[in-house]
């Protein structure tokens, strides 16, 4: 670890960053949209996986406009549906982005997942997305099947405030949320985006420069979840978060306040972790600890563990 650049020291994921470099610079946020979603696809390409065996997916449009993907594993042990939004910074990200890991938690879990391609921003700001996963969300609901939330960095963030605006409108069925290190709302110059404000994968002002895009309110609890005055009530959680990452304390804080509210949480500081390392579980002995870890606690919320 240096003074001004703290870096994890596991050879696994140092390799997978310098891999990410090659493809998404740390200097991405600077070029066009149009250019950092081509270098995210050439990333995801990347770090695909093989589908697990079995595994079916059907795509689907809900409503007539919002693309969903539905992953059927060959063993479903559950009635509970796992709802899956995808991390990107609100800007990048699809139904394939993430496919891989999406098929791959839906397996370990024994549960049908869906995932969302919502708008994005900066052709269109908030909340077109929160709407689009607001829909999403009352589709899988009606038929009263019991529902996991759950999404990874802006994915988190969208996860948890439909979680809030859930409890809020007293509509009923979300068993659980799953937040894979979020951003939810903290002030940008203390804790961790100060501490870690320059790390590898994913720097402060990249936080900055994403919500200034999004253009959300910055008093809507929705859109920044730990400025929620009441947290009691929500279901319970499983919070994972990167420990060499500016987002790091806006999981911790906001499991310190769903425990607070009497909510069941497992949080998680993956020691060795930087943002988006879901993508390095192939290749880190860190992060393929923290998926087993991840999907262990799905399954618990899903019952199927």
């Amino acid at each position: 670890m240096t003074k001004d650049r703290p870096i994890p020291t596991e050879p696994g994921i140092l390799a997978f960053h310098k891999r990410c470099q090659d493809f998404y610079p740390a200097d991405a946020v600077d070029a066009s949209i149009q250019q950092q979603r081509a270098w995210y696809d050439a990333l995801c390409a990347e770090f695909d996986a093989p589908s697990p065996e079995g595994l079916t997916r059907q795509d689907e449009a809900v409503g007539g406009r919002i693309p969903v993907r539905r992953y059927q594993p060959a063993e479903i042990a559950t009635q509970t549906r796992i709802f899956y939004i995808h991390g990107g910074g609100f800007v990048v990200g699809s139904l394939d982005s993430h496919d891989a890991i999406c098929a791959e938690i839906a397996r370990a879990a024994k549960a049908e997942l869906v995932s969302i391609d919502y708008r994005l921003a900066p052709e269109h700001v908030w909340p077109a997305a929160f709407d689009d996963c607001f829909e999403v969300l009352r589709w899988l609901l009606a038929d009263g099947r019991p529902l996991v939330v759950a999404g990874d960095s802006a994915g988190g963030n969208l996860a948890a405030g439909m979680v809030l605006k859930a409890k809020a409108e007293a509509i009923n069925g979300i068993v659980g949320q799953v937040l894979i290190y979020p951003g939810l709302g903290g002030d940008l110059v203390s804790g961790s985006y100060e501490e870690m404000a320059e790390a590898p994968g994913l720097t402060s002002a990249d936080v900055a420069y994403y919500r200034d895009v999004l253009k959300a309110s910055a008093d809507n609890v929705f859109a920044h979840p730990l400025k929620a005055a009441d947290f009691s009530g929500l279901p319970p959680a499983y919070i994972t978060a990167a420990h060499f990452d500016p987002l790091r304390d806006d999981a911790a804080l906001y499991a310190q306040r769903l425990i607070a509210a009497g909510v069941n949480v497992t949080y998680r500081d993956e020691p060795q972790m930087i943002h988006a390392w879901l993508r390095a579980r192939h290749m880190s002995e860190g992060a393929r600890d923290g998926f087993g870890r991840l999907c262990r606690g799905v399954s618990e919320l899903v019952g199927t563990l």
